[in-house]
């Protein structure tokens, strides 16, 4: 019997739904205060709908978007978790009712155009560096 989208998930579950081990998801919770699953008696984890989001959400920072442990935490701190997982998880956490911490410090906002710009300059230089060792 399957369960149900709002049903609790194991640790194992949770890895497997994520797509990370269960020991990274451990260390997930050491170094980001945002990851936070229930824990029963004996220190036994329970990840909600809303754990899974976030979850999901730090490993695509790290892992596709190439962002380092210190970088989520500041784009955390800047911009909130909502910010962090995206508009539609952000949907899932609010239906939740868990309490989303967002210090904000200066303008906390990553400019669209700045980032465009910065991406055309580093495939710009790979380009370069493709034709040089390419010779």
């Amino acid at each position: 019997m399957a369960k149900s989208a709002d049903a609790f998930r194991t640790i194992s579950e949770a890895a497997e739904e994520v797509g990370a081990p269960q020991h990274v998801l451990r260390f997930w919770e050491t170094k980001f205060a945002f990851v936070t699953p229930v824990k029963r008696a004996g220190g036994r984890r329970f990840y909600r709908p809303q754990d899974i989001a976030v979850l999901k959400a730090v490993k695509r920072l790290l892992h596709d978007d190439g962002l380092t442990i210190r970088g989520v935490q500041r784009l955390h701190t800047e911009q909130g978790l909502k910010k962090l997982i995206g508009a539609e998880a952000a949907a899932l956490i609010e239906d939740g009712d868990i309490a989303i911490s967002s210090a904000r410090s200066g303008t906390g906002r990553l400019e669209t155009s700045n980032l465009q710009q910065v991406l055309a300059d580093l495939e710009q230089a790979k380009a370069r560096l493709d034709a040089v060792l390419s010779r």
